[in-house]
């Protein structure tokens, strides 16, 4: 019986997992393996709550895999040596896993195929993550998307594939004389305290929250996903980094709804499938213009002339510019690991547009807080609200946290639940606090670092600088 390995990554789940259902086609022995890469506990921009995350993931899919009889092989270090070695151990003739679009795993996996050769064994790798990848959806020119909006008609053009075939697991017919690591699901054991509440994870958790939210949220999605205090948001992106459910099976459930519902319905729910195509946007982008991991995806905003405030940058992280909505959202980040879409921007831009900070800064400091923290995403993101990026928003477009904030919390609930000194603020003043001086002084809450009509000229001159340059 051909014996082969499946090296779990970003595809921490048993149902609709591509690679993993190939390898057991065929009466192949399958053994599961999973590798806590150096990388995932030391690189730079480990953070504890994705860690966290992830060690939980992994442990249900251990016990997953344990009731259906297929132990998972866990080990700790450089997949480059830990997989050839495994593979000897094991006898596999085979290495099948799902691809990975960051410029570093895509080289990592080329290193990997080259070992796995010289020594013959099979490297197969699979597209699972997206629904479509890196060059299938072109433009006319045959060159890779670049906006966004023809980029989702082409998408929504082509029939999405069903969920991949159930794996059924084949028992190794004695126990395997394999040694397996155990994995503490505590961060602070590989040098990471953890500091903010981290959701449910797994791949049960992950179907139940998708069931939830296809059984009627998704329908009053476009009129409340902007609102940071209502719970308006599909809570699935976590899961999707992490891939402890599918794409496949959340755009099958989602087509499900989708048929009975109305046309009102139909409309807000395809404002969530707009979502998901951003998502594979950003990841095509990635993988097609590798150089935005280092740099803006226009490189002549590479010599815009950023401020380098530390002073500034370090208020802006704790929550404490004076601008109620910024505040509040750093703090709900900083506590939970988690921040709404509407916030990220506002604070994005709050970040690059007025305080003149570099994007970096904050793309970084996004990857080390957030639970849900993937690298074509938050780079996506922070490129189109710093104006650098692909499909950017025009540098002219600045958002005013003020007008954000009474927009979208306009009765200043999230803010009172996060900046809990102004929660005596009345409504009119609860995103404007300075103009309450008196109360304002008595509250410890900080006056605003900055002035935002002062901020946006300077702004504004600085891109025009580059421009003409």
């Amino acid at each position: 019986m051909t014996v082969v390995l499946h090296w779990f990554r970003r595809d921490l789940r048993i149902s609709d997992n591509t690679a993993l259902s190939e390898a057991g086609r065929a009466g192949r022995r399958v053994i599961p393996v999973f590798i806590l890469e150096d990388a995932l506990r030391t690189g730079p921009d480990v953070g504890a709550a994705r860690l966290a995350f992830l060690l939980q993931s992994v442990e249900c899919l251990r016990k997953n895999l344990a009731e259906m009889g297929c132990p998972l092989i866990i080990r700790q270090g450089r997949s480059t040596d830990l997989i050839p070695q495994l593979c000897t151990e094991t006898g596999a003739g085979a290495v099948y896993a799902n691809k990975r679009y960051e410029p570093y795993a895509e080289a990592r996996d080329r290193r990997l195929g080259e070992t796995l050769f010289r020594a013959g064994v099979e490297f197969k790798l699979y597209k699972d993550a997206v629904i479509w990848e890196e060059d299938e959806i072109l433009t006319q020119a045959g060159r890779p998307y670049t906006v966004f909006t023809p980029y989702a008609k082409a998408w929504k053009q082509r029939a999405i594939p069903p969920p991949r075939p159930q794996f059924k697991c084949s028992p190794p017919e004695r126990k395997p004389m394999v040694r397996s690591d155990v994995l503490s699901t505590d961060p602070a054991a590989f040098g990471h305290p953890l500091t903010q509440s981290v959701p449910p994870a797994g791949e049960r958790g992950a179907r139940e929250i998708l069931r939830q939210f296809m059984a009627g949220p998704v329908w009053e999605y476009a009129a409340k996903r902007d609102y940071p205090a209502q719970a308006g948001t599909s809570q699935l992106s976590p899961h999707l980094r992490a891939g402890t459910i599918g794409i496949r099976a959340i755009l099958r459930e989602w087509q499900r709804a989708r048929a009975a519902a109305t046309a009102v319905q139909a409309a807000s729910g395809d404002i969530f499938l707009n979502e998901l195509i951003w998502r594979e946007f950003y990841i095509q982008v990635l993988h097609n213009f590798p150089h935005v991991v280092k740099g803006a995806f226009r490189p002549e905003y590479d010599r815009l002339k950023w401020s380098e405030n530390q002073d500034h940058f370090q208020a802006w992280w704790r929550g404490r510019t004076g601008y109620p909505i910024v505040d509040a959202a750093m703090r709900c980040l900083n506590a939970t690991g988690t921040m709404h879409n509407r916030l990220r921007m506002i604070v994005a831009m709050f970040l690059t547009k007025d305080l003149l900070l570099p994007w970096p800064w904050g793309e970084r400091y996004f990857m080390r807080q957030l639970v849900d923290g993937d690298l074509a995403a938050n780079n996506g993101g922070w490129q189109w609200s710093a104006g650098t990026g692909t499909d950017a928003a025009p540098y002219f477009r600045i958002f005013n946290p003020v007008a954000q904030g009474e927009k979208f919390d306009a009765g200043g609930g999230f803010v009172r639940r996060w900046v809990p000194e102004l929660a005596a603020f009345p409504g009119d003043a609860i995103h404007q606090p300075w103009q309450e001086p008196l109360l304002l002084a008595s509250t410890g809450y900080p006056e605003r670092i900055v002035r935002h009509e002062e901020q946006r000229e300077k702004c504004l001159a600085m891109f025009k600088a580059v421009k003409k340059g």
